[in-house]
């Protein structure tokens, strides 16, 4: 699931085979920006902030969110495509490298200076380089009648932490995700916490929560549903849990899960 780590690498990836190097193909395959044609351009650097993705070209940068079926791929240039070629939605390429986002939920290219446009409302970045720990926690703690589940996972509170984390963390620090957000002890704990266990998988390919990289204990309550926690042997239970719905938009409730005896 592409969370802020997911990202996190995909920039990392991409910057090391594009940075410094000419577009030889620059093709935008959604309609607003099809025409827009950056060959001949230099790539600046590709960053993540948060979720999402800025490839930066000449005086222009490419904001692209992964959503949840989106995804990055590097090819040598004649490479054989892992996906198919209708959900290739950019194709960037330089003398050696093909670089495909193929069913990217957000694709836009905007002027360098209208990046804000973009990634402007976005807390702090969970690994960004200016990373403000006491940032996050005025922000996640301006809405003390918020469920903390739904506190740290907005990323206007601080950026990069998805529903696996969100899960998690709660789990570890015996929150239910439906504790307000006043009535949880530490909550500079806990997202010092959310800093720390991002960091520890930004370079893993696979993601683990509990230390453990063994198939199936990667985890103690994410993806869990009916099976025994980890800690005290309760089925873990699963639910929805998001905003009050506002006029004009749909459910906003997201998966969740905890365990009812150490969390309260």
């Amino acid at each position: 699931m592409p969370e802020g780590d997911t990202v996190y690498r995909t920039a990392k990836h991409l910057n090391e085979v594009m940075a410094g190097t000419v577009l030889t193909r620059c093709d935008i395959r959604v309609p607003e920006f099809a025409t827009v044609d950056l060959t001949g351009e230099t790539v600046n650097e590709v960053v993540s902030v948060g979720k999402h993705l800025l490839t930066r070209v000449g005086d222009y940068s490419i904001h692209s969110h992964l959503k949840m079926e989106g995804s990055w791929h590097i090819y040598a240039r004649g490479s054989r495509w892992r996906r198919p070629a209708f959900e290739a939605r950019a194709i960037l390429d330089n003398a050696e490298w093909s670089t495909v986002g193929f069913s990217l939920g957000v694709l836009e290219v905007l002027p360098l200076a209208q990046e804000a446009d973009a990634v402007g409302h976005l807390g702090p970045d969970l690994l960004g380089p200016g990373w403000d720990a006491d940032e996050a926690v005025r922000r996640v703690t301006a809405d003390a009648d918020r469920a903390i589940g739904l506190a740290i996972l907005d990323q206007r509170n601080m950026a990069g932490l998805g529903n696996v984390y969100r899960a998690e963390l709660c789990f570890v620090r015996g929150l239910l995700p439906t504790r307000p957000v006043r009535d949880v002890p530490d909550v500079p704990g806990l997202v010092a916490l959310s800093r720390r266990v991002i960091w520890a998988n930004k370079d893993r390919n696979e993601r683990s929560l509990t230390g453990d990289l063994r198939r199936g204990r990667t985890s103690y309550v994410y993806g869990r549903e009916g099976k025994p926690c980890l800690r005290c042997g309760t089925p873990i239970l699963r639910g929805e849990l998001g905003d009050p719905v506002r006029p004009g938009q749909g459910s906003q409730d997201r998966v969740v899960y905890w365990c009812p005896r150490c969390q309260t």
